[in-house]
């Protein structure tokens, strides 16, 4: 887990920025789109785009949000444009699209299953609305996904906040995060706030859905790739192992490439 004496958080921000910049430089496009979430990974996201001094636009995509999610984005985006002279922001309330959607669909008797197809649904759309965007403003669309949800748990919805053309901070675990988005100045509410996905129009945290917090899950996902198993574990370290390792196999469908059947040459 990263500390603040080994995280060499300057170098690694130089890093991002410088990269960010060229891929865009390279791609010959004009700058960046970021959904705004409230969350820190899509504040820090944003503020390494803003860093790059190409056109950076934050889009806010509400849909029936909790109200404390709205407020610390807007605070994050008000406080970046401050900083940043190259990044603008828009509001793009989806609310009546989702319930156009809704009210179009069949829906289920199963609460359950049907809450969270609607909740990914939300981040199908939200994903749609960052492309119009950066179609309109020539620009590429930058994924706020970090290393645990993105490469450890596969917390994100495939083709919605998974739907990116480039992440600038899926290397870095939760920690890292934390570490990074202080250093780049980060608004405190945001830092202090406990992460969540925003789909569902409530409070819940990300925590609640997996069944373990971030430290747990990058303690056992480090486990994991040093090679250790259930064996080494046991209390509470254990049953996060199994969440973690749970989790890694069931959604290896969102983390690996799409499956291709491939025709034998005798037969084309």
């Amino acid at each position: 887990m990263a500390t603040a004496n080994t995280f060499q958080a300057d170098k690694i921000n130089t890093h991002i920025v410088n990269w960010l910049r060229d891929y865009a430089l390279n791609a010959k496009v004009k700058g960046f789109v970021v959904g705004i979430s409230g969350g820190i990974d899509s504040a820090l996201t944003s503020t390494l785009c803003a860093q790059t001094g190409l056109p950076t636009l934050c889009v806010e995509m509400p849909i029936h949000q909790h109200r404390s999610q709205v407020s610390r984005g807007q605070e994050h985006i008000e406080q970046l444009k401050n900083r940043f002279a190259n990044v603008s922001s828009v509001i793009a309330d989806l609310t009546p699209v989702f319930e156009g959607f809704k009210n179009q669909v069949p829906t289920s008797e199963n609460e359950a299953t049907l809450n969270l197809t609607l909740a990914n649904t939300r981040a199908r759309l939200r994903m749609t609305t960052l492309y119009y965007f950066a179609g309109l403003h020539s620009a590429l669309v930058a994924g706020t996904g970090n290393k645990v949800e993105d490469f450890g748990v596969g917390f994100f919805t495939k083709y919605g906040d998974g739907g990116v053309d480039l992440s600038p901070i899926a290397d870095l675990v939760k920690s890292e995060v934390r570490l990074l988005a202080k250093f780049v100045g980060v608004p405190d509410s945001i830092l202090v706030a406990k992460p969540t996905d925003g789909l569902f129009g409530d409070d819940r945290s990300d925590e609640d859905q997996l069944g373990a917090s971030y430290d747990e899950l990058e303690a056992a996902m480090t486990a994991v790739e040093q090679g250790k198993t259930e064996n080494n574990f046991e209390g509470r370290a254990l049953e996060v192992f199994k969440i973690f390792s749970r989790l890694n196999r069931i959604n290896q469908h969102k983390m690996t490439p799409i499956p291709v059947c491939k025709i034998p040459n005798e037969l084309k």
